[in-house]
């Protein structure tokens, strides 16, 4: 799933902020300096794509991600590898860009916690 500049720079706020956040304050932190009403929207289509949940408080709503950061690159990382045409031929394009630390991460995560 990939998102769009606006939609980006509005989970990085939300993330930044696990507590949540109000529109008001989220288009007032964005440098862009969008319009809240333009926020709003952009935080209604990242509810639907399961993002971003809502909660009444007053007159206004509290937005807050559903998920950190790190889950939603795994997601979009798994995401991309099952479009893979052919998933072998992939993994070792992806593999040959690796860092040797990101390299380590991933022996490490696929191999289960060290005993």
């Amino acid at each position: 799933m990939r998102l769009g500049n606006l939609e980006r720079s509005i989970m990085e706020a939300l993330w930044s902020r696990p507590e949540g956040m109000f529109a008001q304050d989220i288009a007032l932190g964005l440098p862009s300096g969008p319009a809240v009403t333009t926020v709003l929207t952009v935080l209604l289509r990242l509810s639907q794509k399961g993002l971003v949940s809502r909660e009444r408080v007053g007159r206004a709503h509290l937005y807050k991600a559903t998920a950190g950061r790190d889950a939603f690159v795994a997601e979009v990382m798994r995401a991309a590898l099952e479009e893979a045409g052919d998933l072998e031929a992939t993994a070792q394009h992806f593999a040959g860009t690796v860092t040797p630390e990101m390299a380590k991460a991933l022996r490490e995560a696929l191999n289960g916690p060290a005993t």
